[in-house]
């Protein structure tokens, strides 16, 4: 029996992943991601600070520097940090087993990921490039819902406001004059947004196509495969940035064409008049009775789908899932499946933790076995999935 074979099956379908960290070479951290207060730089000054933490991955980090595995999950599979496995080892070696056959039929792999996005400041206006522009150059667009988890925000940054496309009232012409002054000016490009207030425990999703500056909330991020993103406002509080990050990932012939530039854009979709009604989500319960509750908080979308699994203290419950999903543990201690799970307080980089699993196809239509063994604190656990998740529709 191969190694990748054995710890699956001591894990009885479950596996238990390290933590995988990413550093940023702009803004400034959060410093909510419970990494120790030394460890900030701990991937080298030149990176920049870590301010995400990603989870369930099989994609690489597409910023320059990184490693050959960065921003990849590997799994423990005897406590020896030394000894993990690559996720995608996983994925590539038990393929249906592990994911279910419907994803090996319509993408080969697993498709999506989530993160913990943790900036101090709002990030800059930037976009994920629409699906026509990424089949130019091979890529993936990236599809992604955010969440707000209280257990994760201790404070809420300097701004916690997110901008979402333009104003209906703005026309095309009015974006393409700011980025044609990207490299001679301060463009102000959020003068042509709307922005909304962030409300913990809400969410937004976020279709690849849309122009958006996050606000400085540590987000849960569920999303699809790909790190692809070109950057549309040229100051943040007094951050520049360069042609090359706004013309990123388009043929090179049409790099130097700020109308090809735009046209990564849904122009639709950034200037909805009903953006909030479309794309802000509540949680909406799925199922619970005195034991446990479970919300969906990822929906309305063909591509990724989040739950928040709450067990009251003290209980045991068993919770069927109709598809492979991974599994953070945010508030709280307990069993999960045949683990000890926990939420960890500090983490020093390069420690192993027990917060993070992913379950396969086949164990979560079974049902996880849950005890939450404390006496007075709820365990509170999020759970990130694919398409095959039978994803709530949005109202």
């Amino acid at each position: 029996m191969s190694a990748i074979r054995d710890v699956f099956m001591q894990g009885d379908g479950i596996l238990q992943l390290t933590p995988t960290w990413v550093p940023r070479p702009f803004n400034r951290p959060g410093r909510r991601l419970r990494l120790h207060p030394d460890d900030y730089f701990a991937m080298g000054m030149d990176r920049g600070a870590i301010v995400e933490r990603w989870f369930s991955s099989i994609t690489h980090v597409e910023t320059e520097g990184a490693g050959p595995y960065e921003g990849m999950s590997f799994v423990n599979v005897d406590d020896d940090p030394e000894h993990a496995i690559l996720f995608k080892d996983f994925i590539d070696e038990l393929g249906a087993e592990l994911i279910g056959q419907e994803l090996m039929d319509a993408y080969g792999t697993w498709p999506m990921y989530s993160k913990f996005y943790d900036y101090q400041k709002p990030l800059f206006h930037h976009i994920h490039h629409a699906e026509e522009a990424c089949e130019k150059v091979g890529v993936l667009p990236k599809h992604e819902h955010y969440f707000f988890p209280k257990q994760y925000n201790n404070h809420l940054g300097d701004m916690p406001v997110s901008y979402f496309g333009f104003d209906p009232s703005v026309s095309k012409e009015e974006v393409i004059e700011r980025l044609k002054d990207y490299t001679t000016r301060d463009t102000r490009i959020t003068e042509l947004s709307r922005a909304f207030r962030i409300e913990l425990d809400t969410g937004w999703y976020t279709p690849a196509g849309v122009v958006h500056a996050p606000g400085s909330l540590c987000t849960y991020e569920p999303q699809w495969n790909s790190d692809v993103m070109a950057i549309w406002e040229n100051v943040v509080n007094g951050e520049v940035f360069h042609y090359d990050d706004l013309s990123g990932y388009l043929p090179e012939e049409d790099k130097n064409n700020i109308e090809k530039i735009f046209e990564v854009a849904d122009w639709e979709l950034n200037t909805l008049p009903d953006y909030r009604k479309r794309f802000f989500r509540r949680p909406q319960k799925e199922s619970g009775d005195e034991n446990y509750q479970q919300d969906w908080i990822v929906y309305g979308n063909d591509y990724v789908g989040g739950k928040e699994l709450t067990v009251n203290p003290g209980k045991t419950v068993t919770i069927k899932d109709p598809c492979a999903y991974g599994a953070l543990v945010i508030q709280g201690h307990g069993t999960f499946g045949n683990f000890v799970c926990e939420s960890p307080t500090l983490i020093r980089y390069g420690d192993l933790t027990a917060d993070e699993f992913f379950v396969s196809k086949a164990k979560a239509a079974a049902g996880v076995k849950i005890t939450n063994t404390s006496k007075y604190e709820p365990l509170v656990i999020l759970k990130h999935f694919g398409p095959d998740g039978q994803i709530l529709k949005a109202d």
